[in-house]
């Protein structure tokens, strides 16, 4: 019986780190393109990975600029006239830059242009400022995001994967927020 036991034991230990692996998605080398909406890795080659307690810290001190990512339908070009469109509100952690839509696994020309003027403005032209970029908990969107940035150059990127989910429940403050303008598709 004890042997048994203690080789049932020993499986499950060697079993662990496959199962652990398999609940956590590894972290890709390209761009996610789908289900945006689904677990994401627990780190970012190259950046930074925060914790709400340390985005908070980085918030309270001023010592980077926090980039929110969550996407924004555009006003359809085709509705009936007098119909009334309302944006979602969107409330982001205080101070922060909201470019919508540049967390796609794929960028159009003109958002990507759009990403690397907002990153300039964000980082006010300092390729080693820090930047701090999120969406929601469970987004790729930031992580793309990130990821992105990297790949433009900055050197000092931090992914903050719980965003504004995690800063709501820490309850943290928010403002209402408006999207820098983007260019036309």
């Amino acid at each position: 019986m004890k042997r048994r036991m203690a080789a049932a034991l020993v499986a499950a230990t060697l079993a662990a780190p496959a199962l652990a692996q398999q609940l956590e998605p590894f972290e890709p080398e390209v761009y996610r393109t789908e289900n945006y909406r689904a677990p994401v890795p627990a780190t970012l080659a190259r950046a930074r990975v925060l914790t709400t307690g340390e985005a908070e810290a980085i918030w309270r001190a001023k010592n980077g600029a926090f980039v929110d990512v969550l996407p924004r339908a555009p006003k359809p070009k085709n509705l009936p006239e007098g119909t009334v469109w309302r944006d979602m509100p969107r409330k982001n952690i205080p101070g922060s830059l909201w470019l919508p839509d540049t967390g796609y696994g794929t960028l159009p020309p003109a958002m990507d242009d759009y990403f690397q003027r907002g990153l300039v403005q964000a980082s006010r032209g300092d390729k080693a400022a820090l930047l701090v970029i999120y969406c929601l908990a469970d987004c790729w969107m930031s992580w793309n995001a990130a990821k992105r940035a990297l790949a433009y150059g900055y050197s000092n990127v931090a992914w903050y994967p719980d965003g504004t989910d995690g800063w709501e429940r820490a309850k943290l403050p928010t403002e209402k927020a408006q999207p820098q303008p983007r260019p036309e598709q």
